[in-house]
């Protein structure tokens, strides 16, 4: 597939087949994603993916925790309220993933059970996260989106699926026991991945984009 088809064709995948991706295709892409353009050259990513019964312990420990109802302590700064049209998007996106699903917005309880789905990795066979050293605040944030786009695309190229999680930097204490993370580093975001399962409800979920002039401007 072309670039442009890749982007047409992917979608945030949110159920999965248990097969997983071979360690050699996986270690061609992330190979590949260390190409990703950085700022100075820094390349702020340490990237831990974890798989199998690794993985299964791990998805044990955070839903664990979510469901002690805790408040979340992210490393970063996801404290962000969205507001104006930014919030509209947030509302649309849920709606329509929510409405795929058949859950009604007053059904509180298959809401949050479809929440809880995140920290399940949506039963994929394969969760990323994305950790940096804290001292680099947004510059490295800026620098570990870039690389994780370029994971995503990568991946796409291939055949595999994926989903960004935010919610997976939202809870990261059993993350950094787990991974056995160095003092001073923090868990930003996480990525699951594999291969989609097509009959599951959640996929058939479609977002749309704002319109060119809405998002870009032309200066000459």
């Amino acid at each position: 597939m072309s670039l442009s088809e890749i982007l047409n064709s992917r979608y945030s995948v949110r159920a999965f087949k248990k097969d997983p991706v071979e360690q050699s295709i996986l270690e061609e892409v992330f190979t590949a994603a260390q190409r990703a353009p950085s700022n100075c050259n820094v390349q702020p990513w340490q990237t831990y993916v974890v798989s199998g019964a690794k993985k299964d312990q791990l998805k044990n420990l955070l839903i664990g925790t979510v469901m002690k109802q805790q408040q979340p302590e992210p490393d970063f700064n996801w404290k962000v309220a969205y507001e104006g049209i930014h919030r509209e998007r947030q509302f649309g996106s849920a709606n329509a993933l929510y409405s795929s699903m058949g859950i009604a917005r007053e059904d509180k309880m298959k809401r949050n059970m479809a929440m809880l789905r995140n920290w399940a990795f949506f039963d994929a066979p394969h969760v990323a996260f994305f950790t940096m050293d804290t001292y680099l605040d947004i510059m490295g944030a800026v620098d570990v989106g870039i690389y994780a786009q370029t994971l995503t695309l990568l991946l796409k190229e291939r055949g595999i699926d994926s989903c960004m999680q935010g919610a997976l930097g939202q809870f990261p204490q059993p993350v950094r026991e787990f991974l056995e993370l160095p003092q001073g580093r923090g868990v930003l975001f996480g990525m699951s991945f594999g291969y989609a399962d097509d009959n599951a409800d959640a996929n058939k979920t479609r977002t749309d984009r704002a319109a060119l002039q809405d998002a870009v401007s032309f200066i000459s």
